[in-house]
This record gives structure tokens, sequence and C-alpha cells, in this order.
């Protein structure tokens, strides 16, 4: 199997959880592609007591049979499960046996499991059944579950209030690649792509293990991304709409809001969004938008940290890049390569390294040599100038230092302007005249080849570049 990159933490909590002696259940859980399965089976090298995974859109017949022929596989000699409580109590039955006679750990993975849970199924009580009843009382068992559908993992299981209530020992959530990460898994495929090169695939793909796989580093990142995106037989053509679908049983709802948003460069409220979809406050777009957050496809930012007034941005890379440039826009099968340094390409690469730089936080305060001070992120947007201005990063340190970052995207070392200077110095006032509490602020520019020095340079009292971004580093 091919080697895991980038997940020792998570490799470790597994192997902790699995040391523990007492029985344990255990969720992974993560948007599409991000690695929950390769993950799962890598830390445990393939050896499961009992595996089954869901058939994804199937039917509830479908996963009976799927969840029967598993059973079968793995040693259960008797007639078919005909519905949830007789399946889980042909496993409780297969366990006991198996269980009995080995004192090691054993490890039972179910694979995508919110598929098992169809219209009217009783899956859910079964499962919890099967957990109260059997599997928690046998100390060496190890129940670990996925799903791609992200909702489901977190309603009916990790924050459930109904039958699996509190019933899971442990959670783990897989996020994207930051881009160390992104960078040794390059190297681990023999890529000799310099930093750039992977930044610009990271814009576009974000650190999203599968995406990752489907690149070819002996050719260049323009090719790659027309021969995802842009090709007769685009790899990644079907991607959008699976991978929505995959994650929520009512795609088109959430949807809604990504396409909405993929408008917004800074972001809306929930009121703007309620206002401009033509939506009543019902407070169920409340739990969408906070489902888009657990998905890694959204982030929610307050003003300052407070709570009136969230706004919410999008983050995904692949649907920001999809819904720009992949929506059936062209029929240029190089499109990609033949944008090269056109302004449209390099304003998205801009767009993109903002919120690259919004991804990295704690390496550029680990950069700023801040990291063992207490610090809160957010943005910032004016409610006095006008024209309204806004700060995408601020860091408010307890120092008495407040940093406001500017991220500048340019294949060559950026020349700051007269102009640009002139926007960023108006951006810091308007901050201290609604501050007034915020004496002390320091411009950090952060860009990728670094910043040439001129007579407007001296804006930014700190510098930092893209190799900043790519320190390995391990988050608290």
């Amino acid at each position: 199997m091919e080697k895991i990159i980038g997940r020792d933490k998570e490799l470790e909590r597994l192997a902790e959880i699995a040391r523990s002696g007492r029985p344990e259940f255990v969720a992974v859980y993560g948007r599409r592609r991000v690695g929950k399965t390769f993950l799962v089976r890598r830390a445990f090298n393939d050896k499961f007591v009992f595996y089954a995974t869901g058939v994804v859109e199937g039917s509830r017949e479908d996963q009976l049979a799927a969840f029967n022929i598993a059973l079968e596989r793995y040693g259960y000699i008797g007639e078919p499960a005909a519905n949830w409580m007789d399946a889980f109590n042909k496993l409780s039955q297969l366990l006991a046996k198996k269980c009995a006679r080995r004192k090691t750990r054993q490890i039972v993975f179910i694979d995508e499991l919110p598929c098992f849970d169809t219209a009217n199924s009783g899956f859910v009580s079964a499962l919890d059944f099967f957990w109260n009843s059997s599997a928690s009382w046998m100390d060496n068992v190890m129940f670990v579950v996925c799903g791609s559908a992200t909702s489901w993992m977190l309603k009916k299981l990790i924050n459930s209030r109904g039958g699996l209530h509190k019933r899971l020992t442990h959670h783990i959530h897989l996020h994207p690649f930051d881009l160390a990460t992104t960078e040794k898994y390059c190297r681990s495929r023999k890529g000799k792509w310099d930093r750039l090169s992977i930044l610009q695939a990271y814009s576009v793909l974000g650190g999203v293990p599968y995406y990752l796989s489907l690149l070819d580093f002996n050719k260049s990142v323009a090719d790659n991304i027309d021969e995802m995106f842009f090709s007769d037989d685009a790899k990644l053509k079907e991607e959008y709409r699976a991978l929505y679908r995959a994650i929520y049983s009512n795609p088109e709802d959430y949807m809604a809001i990504i396409n909405l948003l993929a408008k917004k460069q800074k972001g809306m409220t929930r009121v703007e969004i309620i206002d401009e979809l033509g939506l009543s406050d019902n407070g169920k777009i409340g739990e969408m938008l906070e489902d888009l957050v657990s998905c890694d496809f959204l982030r929610s930012y307050s003003d300052g940290g407070k709570q009136n007034g969230v706004i919410y941005q999008l983050m995904d890379f692949f649907t920001l890049f999809y819904h720009r440039f992949g929506m059936g826009k062209t029929t240029d099968n190089h499109f990609w390569r033949n944008m090269l340094n056109d302004p449209k390409q390099n304003t998205f690469y801009g767009l993109a390294f903002e919120r690259v730089g919004l991804f990295h936080f704690r390496h550029i305060t680990y950069a700023l040599g801040v990291s063992g001070v207490h610090t809160e992120f957010y943005s910032w947007r004016s409610k006095q100038s006008a024209p309204q201005v806004q700060i995408d990063m601020v860091i408010d340190r307890s120092d008495g230092i407040v940093n406001i970052c500017e991220m500048k995207y340019s294949r060559l070392p950026y020349q700051m302007t007269a102009v640009e200077a002139d926007k960023i110095r108006h951006r810091e006032e308007a901050f201290l005249l609604e501050n007034p509490d915020k004496q002390w602020t320091q411009v950090v520019v952060i860009t990728t080849r670094g910043l040439k020095q001129n007579a407007n340079s001296d804006v930014a009292v700190k510098q930092l570049t893209l190799d900043d971004l790519f320190i390995s580093i391990t988050a608290e």
C-alpha cells in the first residue's frame, strides 16, 4: 500500500486509543477525498476483525446486501439478515466468538457509515443497541467508523442528541494538507516543482490528497490543470456535483449557498445570505452554514471576536476554482496553459493567495515569533469609513501589538506602488479610528518572492515570504 504522508498526529492518536485497554468507539470525519479510509486502513495495516462499507446512493436492500456479504466474508454462517437489528445481532455473535479467543485489540471498521442509514431503515437505533448491549462490553474491541457525509456524521453521531448521544469515545476531524505537507507529498512522488508551482497547484486543488494524487509532477502545473478540468476526458469533470452529493442529503440547498458565496470574495453574514436567497429565517440556514464550516468549505469569522454579525466566507480552493473557471465556460482543452500570465489568471492566484494565508495563520504567527503569545485571529470590515475597507487578516496579540497582514501574490519580487502603499495606510488608519483601544499596529506584508525595496516598501514593518508558509509546524 502507498505510504501515508502527513498524518503522523492522527496515526499516533489512533495508536494511542488502540492501547487504552478499553472498548472504544471512534469516528473519523472530513470532506470527501481527504483520505479518511486510507488513514484507517494504513493505521491498522488492513487487519480488521470485521470490515464493511456502505453503498453510495444505494437502496436499503443494497446496504443490507453489502453488510451481509461482509458478515459472510469474515466467517458468519447462517441466514442473511433481513433488517438492521438482525444484522447487528449477527455481527455481535461473530465478534463474541472472535474476541473471546483473541486478547489483542480487535478492530471493527465500518466505512461510509452514513450510506447505511436509508429512510425508515432503523439503522441508527440498531447501531446504538449494538454498541450498548454488545460491543461496549468487549474490552478488546475498537469500533472505527467514517464517512464522507460529514453532515450526517456530525448530527447523527458526533453531536447526536438522540440514540447515539455520547456513545462515541473519540472523534478525529481530518483536514486537508497544509503547504508543507503538500510539498512533502510532492517529494514523495519524486516531484521537483519549486514552491511557487506547488502554491499554484494548491490554489486550485487545495490540500486534498486525492486531487494531489492525480498530479503528474513531470508536467507543468498548467498542463495538469488542463488535464483535470479542461481536456475532453477531464479527470475532475464530474467531481463538483459528486462532492456535494456525497456530503449532504439535500445538496441543492447547500449548493445554493455555495453558489452565492462564490461570487462574494469577502463573505456575507447569515442575514445577508437569507435576504439574497429569499429564504425565511427559520434556523435551518444557520444549521446549513455550520455544516459547511464543519466540512471545511466555509470559514466563519467575526469582527474582533464579537459574536454578532458573523461572516461566512468560501474557503474550499477546488470549489472556488470550479466556480470561476471550471463550469463549462470554455471549449479550449489547453485553457489554463493559454492563460499563462493573463491578468485573469494572476488575479485568481492573488485571491487564492489571500485564502492560503488565512489557512496558514499558525505558520504566520510562528514566522513572526509570536507563537508563544496569546493571539486572536480575525478579519475586519470597517463600519464608518467610506468607501468601506477590509483587512483580511488581523492578529491581535496579548502583548498589545496588532499585526495588520497584507497578502501579495507575484511571480517576481513584489514591487509596492505608491497607490497600494496609500491603500494599506488608509486601512490601518481606519482600523485605529474604529478601535481606539488598539494603539500599536504593525503592517506585515506577505509575498511569494519577497518585497522589492523601493520608496514605498517601508510601509511594511515586517516582511514574510512564501517560504514562511511552508514551515512544518505542529498545531497545538
